[in-house]
């Protein structure tokens, strides 16, 4: 007796579970209508009472699309009264959740042109890119929204940069500067607590800015982390008097590259690591002063001098606990944003205005904030608070 073989037609099963799930999205979204039709006219079809409030004049078709696929509504036209659905927005063509990913996309990096492709994939329409900005303006709202919430809490270190991105502005293209501030709150995890036009990084820029922040609650600041900008350092005392500044080391590094030939860069480079590797703030500075006298024996005079100049700006992170030191004296964590903020508005060039870019920098500060960092512990801040204890300790017993 041979063997009965089924076989399956993959493809043919999932084409008619689409049209079976489709039908039924458009058999309800019909349904629904017609039940607050009645209640509209307070009469069931056919019925004639004398205190109906209208009268059915019959249907109009209209398209609307859902994450089932295209479906057919047959809406309700009405004399003597207005048909208004709750279930769909008048002059809606699409489901909430087809809106929403659609923005999501182009919120999460995707380009116009490639939410038009995929749209034409899913759902086999394009969406136009009128469409795609139409929408974009209500996700602003909610980004806006997210940018200036209260903050609440401490936020012990704070990492601050600018990128710089084109705008047009009088006819022109000129840099606009985006000033973004990343917090490690109480619990040790990673927060955009910032984000807003700076223009220049200039004293005013960083001092509006710092006020902004701490105005929305920013509090409990003990260092801050950047790239050595005179406006900012001009301004932290002012608005922070309690922090810290804790110069880059590697902005620091690629300062003293630039007086240094590229043939002693690589000892150059040993030797600055070093100093950074050293246990305490006063053998760091005594390893500094032995590589400032060697690179001055190499003839290297300027970058000597940059480095007796601005050794001490990059120990500050040796004040705080050891276990901290890799994640505090180096400002990583935020160039790593600014390059996934320049790879996303490569392809635009030059914005329209500074808001669009703002916006979009934001919109994308949030999606990596949300999906890569989540509530995943950055660094342990008990360390911090034991040190505190310590020191407490140590003063009572003085």
């Amino acid at each position: 007796m041979s063997d009965n073989i089924i076989q399956l037609n993959e493809d043919l099963i999932k084409h008619d579970l689409r049209d079976l799930v489709r039908s039924s999205v458009e058999e309800t979204l019909n349904a629904l209508p017609d039940h607050e039709t009645e209640e509209l006219v307070n009469a069931e079809k056919y019925e004639r009472p004398g205190n109906r409030k209208g009268y059915r004049s019959g249907h109009y078709n209209r398209n609307f699309q859902t994450t089932a696929g295209d479906v057919t509504l047959n809406v309700p036209k009405l004399k003597g009264v207005q048909f208004e659905t709750a279930i769909i927005e008048r002059y809606r063509r699409r489901e909430c959740s087809v809106e929403e990913a659609l923005s999501e996309m182009y919120l999460a990096g995707v380009s116009v042109r490639h939410v038009e492709d995929i749209t034409k994939a899913l759902w086999g329409t394009k969406v136009s890119p009128g469409t795609i900005s139409n929408l974009d303006k209500t996700a602003y709202e909610h980004i806006d929204t997210w940018r200036t919430r209260p903050l609440t809490g401490e936020y012990p270190y704070v990492y601050v940069d600018g990128v710089y991105l084109k705008r047009s502005w009088g006819g022109e293209v000129q840099n606009v500067s985006i000033l973004v501030a990343i917090g490690v709150n109480q619990d040790g995890c990673r927060e955009i607590i910032g984000a807003a036009e700076g223009m220049k990084e200039d004293k005013k820029s960083w001092r509006s800015f710092f006020i902004w922040l701490k105005e929305r609650g920013l509090n409990g600041v003990r260092l801050i982390i950047g790239d050595k900008c005179l406006g900012m350092l001009e301004t932290i005392p002012e608005v922070f008097p309690d922090a810290k500044y804790q110069r880059c080391t590697v902005h620091f590094y690629r300062n003293i590259f630039s007086a240094t030939p590229r043939k002693c860069m690589k000892e150059a480079a040993m030797m600055l690591k070093a100093i950074h590797s050293q246990e305490c703030k006063s053998a760091a500075r005594e390893k500094a002063a032995q590589t400032a006298q060697k690179l001055s024996e190499r003839k290297l005079s300027a970058a000597a001098k940059k480095l007796e100049d601005g050794i001490d700006e990059t120990l500050t992170y040796m004040d705080f606990p050891s276990q901290h030191w890799s994640r505090i004296r180096t400002n990583n964590t935020i160039e790593r944003l600014n390059r996934e903020i320049k790879r996303r508005t490569k392809a635009i060039g030059a914005f329209p205005d500074g808001q669009s870019a703002l916006m979009l920098v934001c919109a994308r500060l949030r999606h990596v904030a949300s999906t890569q960092w989540g509530v995943k512990r950055y660094m342990n801040m008990d360390h911090l608070y034991e040190m505190d204890i310590q020191e407490g300790s140590d003063i009572i017993a003085g």
